[in-house]
Order: structure tokens, then sequence, then C-alpha cells
């Protein structure tokens, strides 16, 4: 088993999903004794969401690819970003780096075309919605993508920002995200992707009716069968 690298702490919440995931899929795979090889970077949420909210991101790129090159001279053999909106600064990753880093969007839509979907909603921040760095890599798959309205987009977000990202869980923003996709749904949604990492807290697959696609899951799922072959 190799080493995996983490860039977390965006939120905390979910950097704690991965590592159990990982851990678990580790104990899964080698025995009940053994836990996963993991770096983690963890970096300072109050800091990367006050950039993000002055629009930031060429500070976001350098303090993320400052992030990566550090895992990678720690021993890191590939890097996942534990949050789908910073996934925005990939490219800086990369242009640093000579291990893999793994795309959660990439993972996510390996998932998607062999449930044989094409045309999935997306839940995620606004940026992660309202960007086209995700829906681009989706659309390059063949997936079309539906987004909600722009009222539920701000719902969607102030609820993850708000809450989950503090590890609040509530009925009510439960009720809120689930109309929500039912409304996706009647808009020929044939599946739904979680697409915060905070959010599978929130809504699981027996919340709804057609295939929910846990992009946290996917993607240390992914990263795992790197470090294991």
């Amino acid at each position: 088993m190799k080493t995996i690298g983490l860039i977390g702490g965006m939120t905390p919440e979910s950097t704690i999903l991965y590592y159990r995931f990982l851990n678990e899929m580790a104990a899964n795979t080698y025995g009940s004794k053994h836990s996963c090889k993991i770096l983690v970077h963890s970096v300072d949420f109050g800091e990367i969401s006050k950039l993000q909210t002055e629009g930031r991101w060429d500070l976001l790129d350098d303090l993320m690819a400052n992030a990566a090159s550090g895992l990678e001279k720690a021993g890191a053999t590939c890097i996942l970003i534990c949050a789908n909106t910073m996934h925005l600064t990939v490219d800086a990753i990369k242009a640093v780096v000579a291990i893999p880093v793994i795309h959660i969007a990439e993972a996510t839509s390996e998932v998607i075309n062999a449930s044989q979907l094409s045309k999935v909603a997306l839940l995620g921040t606004k940026y992660t919605m309202e960007k086209t760095f995700y829906t681009d890599v989706l659309a390059s798959k063949g997936i079309q993508t539906l987004i909600p309205e722009a009222d539920d987009r701000q719902i969607i977000h102030d609820i993850i920002y708000n809450e989950l990202a503090f590890g609040v869980i509530s009925k009510e923003s439960k009720v809120k995200y689930l109309n929500i996709i039912e409304q996706l749904i009647n808009n020929g949604a044939e599946g739904v992707i979680l697409g915060c990492t905070e959010i599978p807290m929130l809504i699981s697959q027996e919340d709804v009716s057609v295939p929910v696609f846990d992009t946290t899951k996917i993607h240390a799922k992914k990263g795992f069968k790197f470090i294991s072959q």
C-alpha cells in the first residue's frame, strides 16, 4: 500500500469522512488490523472561505499548490483535494507536482457512465454549480448536467457554509434539499450528484428515488484503488 496525500480542512467535517472511508477500505482489503497510509495537509477553512468570497482564486491557487507540493515532498504518491469546489485550483496544483492529482469530477463521471445515465442533477456550492470547471468534465464524458434555479442554489450554498461545514444536521434543511432534488427529477434528472463533500451528511440514497452519487465516497474509493495497485 502506497501513501495517499489529502488536502483537507475544506471543511474539517468532510476531511473526517475521507479519513474514515480510506481506513475502512484498508481494513476491508488487507485485514481488520490495517489502516490506510495517509498524509493530510489541513488548511484553514476560514482563510479559504474568505478568499473564495473575495474572488481571490489566484491566492487560492498558490495556497493549494504549496499544500500539494509539501505532500509530494513528504512522500505522497497521489493527491486528493477533499472538496469539490477547490478543484477550481487543480491546474495550479498539477503545475507544481509530478504525482497524479485524482479529479473528483472525473472519478464521479466514471461511475455515472457505468450506471448508463446521461442526464444528472448537480448539487454543491454556488461555485461548483455556477462555474463550468465541474460541468465541463461531465460534458466531456457525455453527461448532461442540470443545476437548480438561482434561489435554490443560494439555499443549497447557505446550508453548506452555515450548517454542514460545522457538522449541523437539520431536518428542515434536509426537507429543503429533497424538495429541490424532486424538482430536478421532475425536470428530467436521472440521477443526483452530491457535488459537495459535506452533502452526504444530510442526503443519502435512501432519501431519493433516483441514483445518488456520493462524490466523497467515490473520490476516496478512486484514491484508494490507486495506492493499492
